[in-house]
């Protein structure tokens, strides 16, 4: 399974996006809890879900930057 794009995360919708975020910290947190019991039979799940929530969090905060700077270019 290859790593996903970021350029697939920036073609989400602010809310898919915020949804999205929050179901990848939930599978982590269940990643973890499985890891801790000794469940857990693909760790290569992690990397996957810590680098997609990375790509998720940088085109929040790109967006969130770019809402911020816009007003301030208008002035």
């Amino acid at each position: 399974m290859p790593l996903p794009k970021i350029s697939e995360a920036r073609e989400l919708s602010d809310e898919k996006l915020a949804q999205e975020i929050l179901a990848i910290k939930r599978q982590l947190f269940q990643l973890r809890l499985q890891k801790a019991t000794r469940q857990l039979e693909k760790p290569h799940q992690f990397r996957h879900a810590r680098h997609r929530l990375a790509q998720l969090l940088t085109v929040e905060t790109e967006r969130k930057r770019a809402a911020s700077q816009s007003p301030q270019e208008e002035k």
